[in-house]
């Protein structure tokens, strides 16, 4: 069971494949202040020192939240936050949400991405990060796509807590 958070912004990535990623995906939570969560399998140990150098001398601090399969996540989801799905099939873009207080962002997998069960479950909340218009271009990075949605969700909380600024 993983330990308990009051923190109110997380990010979840769901089976990550590439141990750097995951590194500077924890980094950048860090950095924002958000909680990471893996969830298993993952494809490498945590153990590795890939993962402990991406995430520098930072990574004994990320703390990830690791859970054995989607369903043990999803059954505290609901007390995490309002969850929203990374996927390039989303129609509307990550800009154009008003995030709660109170937000959890999902990625999939670096090869596949969210899983399909998942993906037509929550095909409301499914959101997409624009990218241009080269035909070869597939996706971003996946530590990538998670800085450019903490730190989306972060430009609107400043805003909100300085509204003239």
């Amino acid at each position: 069971m993983a330990e308990e958070t009051t923190k109110t912004l997380h990010v979840v990535l769901v089976e990550p494949e590439i141990h750097w990623n995951t590194g500077n995906a924890g980094r950048s939570c860090l950095a924002a202040g958000a909680q990471l969560h893996l969830i298993e399998p993952l494809g490498f140990s945590l153990d590795e020192k890939q993962v402990r150098r991406a995430g520098l001398d930072y990574w004994p601090r990320v703390k990830p939240q690791v859970w054995k399969s989607w369903r043990d996540f999803a059954r505290r989801l609901p007390l995490l936050g309002d969850p929203f799905f990374f996927s390039a099939e989303g129609e509307r873009s990550y800009w154009q949400v008003r995030y709660p207080a109170n937000t959890v962002l999902i990625f999939g997998r670096e090869s596949t991405g969210l899983p399909a069960d998942l993906r037509r479950r929550h095909r409301d909340r499914l959101l997409h990060i624009p990218m241009g218009e080269d035909p070869h271009l597939r996706s971003l990075n996946l530590s990538t796509s998670v800085a450019l949605a903490l730190y989306e969700v972060s430009r609107q909380r400043e805003a909100d807590a300085n509204p003239s600024g």
